[in-house]
């Protein structure tokens, strides 16, 4: 039954991207319980130190993801050896980017507001990995036929445009959108046409000597944060904590 599974529903040789995929998601969710855990002062676990010094999950993290990495790429993607690979791949990437706001800062910010964003990477990670495992490709060149495929121009043209589409959308401040944009087709092309989040670099760059558009654009911004990053943070806190409160500073009364 499972060998129908994965001979009918996965694409041909998806089946380790499947495998990487869930071992990165559980990997994650096992750390964030983890570190949760040890943050309440509840259950067995604890930190991990070393001479006084303490050693981060991103250590093994990277480990576990170059051994991973050059085990697939040494192995055949059907065999024992490509699973194993893509495990231990996925785990690895799960225990970096778990990790990712500490990276990024060089800090240890992991209970930081600032540490949201290693949620905010992880999940971004998942969905894009998801539509890769459900077929898309990038720039959008799944739609296109095997004579399409053949015609170098046309596909050369199509990825350059959506490839465009996304550079746009990116320097319009909509960095999701034009992530999303390089897998999925015509998503880019919704951020590209929309206005600028301020203080995005085609913010700065077009709209200096258009008050119209700069407050159009502000009002715009500050309506889809005020509807959208309460239920953000509201998800983010659920999948990995809230963070940690900033401390209050007093007035310098020098």
């Amino acid at each position: 039954m499972g060998h129908w599974w994965v001979r009918n529903i996965i694409e041909p040789g998806k089946f380790p991207l499947l495998l990487a995929l869930g071992a990165f998601v559980l990997t994650f969710l096992a750390t964030r319980t983890i570190t949760r855990l040890i943050r309440a002062g509840k259950g067995p676990f604890g930190n991990v130190k070393a001479g006084g010094l303490h050693i981060h999950h991103v250590v093994p993290g990277v480990l576990l993801t170059v051994v991973g990495g050059f085990g697939a790429v040494a192995s055949d993607r059907h065999g024992y050896g490509a699973g194993i690979s893509a495990v231990l791949f996925g785990m690895g990437a799960g225990l970096v980017l778990d990790e990712f706001a500490l990276i990024l800062h060089l800090d240890d910010v992991y209970w930081s507001e600032e540490g949201r964003k290693s949620v905010e990477v992880v999940v971004l990670t998942a969905a894009l990995v998801g539509l890769l495992l459900a077929g898309f490709s990038p720039f959008g060149v799944n739609g296109m036929t095997q004579q399409e495929l053949q015609d170098r121009g046309g596909a050369i043209t199509t990825i350059a445009v959506n490839f465009l589409f996304s550079l746009i959308a990116l320097s319009k401040g909509k960095a999701r959108v034009a992530v999303f944009g390089v897998i999925v087709p015509l998503v880019a092309l919704f951020g590209a046409v929309r206005l600028a989040r301020p203080g995005s670099p085609w913010a700065r760059r077009f709209y200096g000597h258009r008050p119209r558009a700069r407050a159009k654009a502000a009002l715009r911004a500050y309506r889809h944060d005020r509807r959208w990053a309460r239920p953000r943070r509201v998800f983010q806190d659920w999948i990995g904590g809230k963070p940690d409160p900033r401390p209050v500073r007093l007035p310098d009364r020098r």
